[in-house]
């Protein structure tokens, strides 16, 4: 794949690039390794048939690339109350996929909302002292084009983030818009 835009926000980029530049230059790397295969075969009305970038498989290769360079998973898990009230519920927990150090990174080619709730998860870490930067990769809109329905794109984030400005998130982020490599 391949890098078509970069976003700082609240100094996410500079943090990365000063503080982490292994992070940063191991992500770029992860980046570079992942290939976008149109392996799904469509089932929708609108593109039934057409072959499709599968994020299922990018996914996978994300997961592979990011573990063989020591990335883990964190969460946290906890049990939710609310005030004057006798509910408790077990078990919850907040979630990121690839960690190290104190860099998150979250792959996200679902449904806008997932975009969103990265942010709170960043966050959440932050706020615990257990983050000083996340960074999210997502599809730019000419990759989620060629994916199915439902699936977001990257300008939209950043549109939102912008129109936002300090108050949410309230933690440096680096958001990067990927494309497949080549052409079509």
């Amino acid at each position: 794949m391949k890098i078509v835009y970069e976003y700082s926000h609240l100094g996410g980029s500079e943090i990365l690039k000063l503080r982490y530049p292994e992070c940063e230059r191991e992500i770029y790397k992860v980046i570079s390794e992942v290939k976008g295969n149109k392996t799904k075969i469509s089932k929708e009305k609108t593109m039934m048939g057409k072959e499709l970038y599968s994020p299922k498989d990018m996914n996978m290769q994300f997961t592979k690339s990011f573990a063989g360079k020591g990335y883990f998973e964190i969460r946290d898990t906890y049990t939710i109350t609310l005030p004057n009230s006798t509910a408790a519920i077990p078990g919850a927990f907040k979630q990121v996929d690839f960690v190290k150090g104190k860099v998150l990174v979250e792959v996200q080619f679902g449904k806008y909302a997932f975009m969103f709730y990265d942010m709170a998860k960043f966050q959440y870490f932050f706020n615990e002292n257990k983050a000083d930067v996340g960074v999210e990769i997502v599809p730019c809109h000419a990759l989620h084009k060629q994916m199915s329905t439902g699936v977001s794109y990257g300008e939209q984030l950043v549109y939102d983030i912008e129109r936002l400005k300090r108050h949410f998130p309230a933690v440096p982020v680096k958001v990067i818009l990927v494309d497949v490599d080549g052409l079509r």
